[in-house]
């Protein structure tokens, strides 16, 4: 089984700019390069990696990709182009295109004030590129009505394949369930709608979260996408806001152990590897 984290950044604070990384982001704002994080990858067994976009900005894109070009464990890029901006966007995929590990973008569709930014037709206009290019997108839900929109880009984008980045934060802390529950079932109702089980430490107690607090949001998920359509992602740096990356790994594996093995092993990396097109 080849291991494969779906959701990983890096971000140098020496070279690049960040907007939404600022002082009250806590420990977290500070640099994040491979060195600190190769090792746990490697006490984890993770066997490769999807790099994620941590800005919206070419240069951010770049650096993923030279990233990606010292590193043999970087199978993937999710960058980012301007796809409010669709002939702008159109020309940076075709130059984007011809790196091998360029497989995907990503906005943070949650940084805009305008919650309803992401069905613009300007930004369908550019998503339909995306869809032509057979590149996915990685959507960025945090509130509901980010969640809402999923079938909407559904209907309006016909080809175009999503992940639900952190099965779009479900309200753990406070253990709530609605509307997350029933806008996550609408969602999977469209079969090129896939999602990650990544990011939910930070949306628990940051202190004492366990496996438990989070099974009753992943089985759910499990129920409705299966193990063909979701991913692992450890969400580093990110997750070390609450533990660290070793107790994403053990507590995720709690979680999955009473799954099949082909299943266990499709959301470890399978469902990642058929997404975002990672040989072995």
């Amino acid at each position: 089984m080849t291991v494969i984290d779906a959701h990983l950044h890096f971000w140098d604070l020496e070279t690049g700019s960040y907007p939404w990384l600022t002082p009250a982001s806590g420990s977290i704002f500070r640099t994040f390069a491979p060195p600190e994080v190769l090792p746990q990858l490697d006490a984890a067994g993770v066997d490769r990696v999807v790099l994620v976009q941590a800005a919206g900005t070419y240069a951010d894109t770049e650096a993923m990709l030279a990233q990606a070009d010292a590193h043999d464990v970087i199978a993937a890029v999710v960058g980012w182009v301007p796809l409010n901006r669709p002939a702008e966007a159109a020309r940076a995929l075709e130059r984007y295109a011809a790196h091998p590990k360029f497989a995907g973008v990503r906005h943070l569709i949650h940084d805009e004030t305008d919650p309803d930014w992401v069905v613009q037709d300007s930004v369908i206009e550019g998503l339909g590129l995306l869809a032509e290019a057979g590149l996915p997108f990685d959507v960025v839900a945090v509130l509901p009505r980010h969640l809402e929109h999923v079938p909407t880009l559904a209907e309006r984008v016909p080809g175009l394949r999503m992940v639900i980045d952190h099965l779009a934060k479900p309200p753990i802390r406070e253990k709530g369930w609605e509307p997350w529950a029933s806008l996550l079932a609408r969602a999977v109702e469209y079969p090129d709608v896939y999602a990650k089980v990544s990011g939910l430490n930070t949306a628990a107690d940051p202190e004492a979260w366990t496996a438990e607090d989070l099974r009753p949001y992943v089985d759910h998920a499990l129920g409705l996408f299966g193990a063909d359509r979701l991913m692992f992602g450890g969400d580093w740096p990110v997750a070390t806001l609450a533990g660290d990356y070793a107790k994403v790994w053990r507590e995720t594996g709690v979680l999955l152990r009473e799954l099949p093995e082909t299943e266990r092993a499709a959301v470890l990396g399978g469902t990642a590897a058929r997404f975002y097109g990672i040989g072995g």
